[in-house]
């Protein structure tokens, strides 16, 4: 049992990765990646929502009429998407105001919605917190290694430690960068998970 749940952990990282394999979540991942932190907070309050609303929706499923599955799973985890912006902005306004618009559309991320869908609504609570665990570690995961990258070319920093001096390649911190270290990352990371 141990084996399984560490293999539910383990599969957002290679075999299902939401950002290199399973291409989900694509707004966040382009629109916040314009530096490692941004990415790592935005995969971070992700993840908060992905397990939480799992762990909800795996308990409220049975009891769910299929008719009406979709829609209450979009109000668990706008429920939870209004519980984060509400702790962000208490706790952490510099991080709020940095991700904005990005933290309420978490709701429609179809990575929660699939996994609510594929995995949370057919099985146990702790197989479906272990579930989002390795989907949001595996989402986070990416996310940072984007931004190191956009942030590095287009800043020549590193979580804002400016280490290059002068510009960088504005190309990088713009829509046209994030396209382009997506597209380079998903072949090194398809090449690196078929071996």
């Amino acid at each position: 049992m141990a084996g399984r749940r560490f293999s539910l952990i383990t599969k957002g990282f290679l075999k299902e990765n939401p950002t290199f394999v399973l291409l989900l979540g694509m707004c966040p991942t382009l629109a916040t990646t314009t530096s490692a932190i941004n990415g790592l907070e935005m995969g971070l309050a992700t993840l908060f929502v992905l397990v939480l609303s799992n762990i909800a929706i795996s308990l409220i499923a049975p009891k769910v009429p299929d008719k009406v599955h979709i829609p209450v799973y979009i109000v668990v985890i706008a429920t939870f998407v209004t519980v984060l912006q509400l702790l962000m902005q208490a706790f952490v306004p510099e991080v709020y105001r940095t991700l904005g618009l990005f933290i309420p559309l978490i709701v429609v991320n179809c990575i929660i919605l699939g996994r609510a869908e594929a995995f949370a609504g057919k099985n146990g609570w702790l197989d479906s917190a272990c579930d989002g665990l390795g989907i949001g570690l595996g989402f986070t995961v990416s996310l940072t290694v984007i931004g190191i990258i956009r942030e590095i070319l287009g800043n020549g920093s590193f979580f804002g430690w400016k280490f290059i001096q002068g510009d960088g390649i504005l190309a990088f911190v713009m829509a046209p960068g994030a396209f382009l270290v997506l597209g380079y990352l998903m072949v090194i990371f398809n090449k690196i998970a078929k071996k």
